[in-house]
């Protein structure tokens, strides 16, 4: 490969990676053909890029970013395929789903401005809540303490009607 064809590469990867506020890096090394296309179709669908890279050229394209990428160094060794999203827990999602035996193996991630190295991580990925769902989850936090003020004005309301209604139905002595 020619060195401009490499730097052009280097600079897709690191426009790809500033594009996408995350990224995992995977083991694709025991697929084979008709599983990894499977696994492009997947990705496709859940809004996540899946790029097979070499580890020299991801490596010098992290490097060219201002973020310091060192802890997933380590992690580039063998075939790697880099799966983008702007959802955090999305490849983790669907590796969690798809991951037979280990393959496609996670070998780290960098979500949340986090990085989280070892397939070990995928449960904590996993976890990770969307922009939506904190949202979804403040609204409701918020919603709470006024559904209750509501609902015990509603219930004392009732109450007190009960008690008027059985004042006025009472035979005067």
């Amino acid at each position: 490969m020619r060195k401009e064809d490499k730097s052009t590469i280097i600079e897709q990867i690191a426009a790809t990676v500033k594009e996408y506020g995350h990224f995992y890096l995977v083991d694709t090394t025991a697929m084979n053909a008709a599983d990894t296309s499977a696994l492009r179709r997947e990705c496709f669908k859940a809004d996540i890029k899946l790029m097979v890279v070499k580890n020299t050229l991801l490596h010098k394209a992290l490097e060219s970013l201002e973020v310091d990428y060192s802890p997933l160094y380590g992690s580039m060794k063998g075939t790697t395929a880099v799966m983008f999203a702007n959802v955090a827990n999305a490849p983790a999602k669907l590796l969690k789903n798809k991951t037979k035996n280990g393959i496609p193996g996670l070998k780290a991630a960098y979500a949340e401005e986090g990085f989280y190295v070892g397939a070990d991580q995928l449960d904590a990925l996993v976890a990770i809540k969307s922009k939506n769902e904190v949202i979804a989850d403040i609204v409701a936090l918020l919603q709470s303490p006024a559904k209750n003020v509501i609902s015990a004005l509603q219930s004392g309301g009732n109450t007190l009607h009960g008690v008027l209604k059985t004042l006025g139905e009472r035979p005067e002595a």
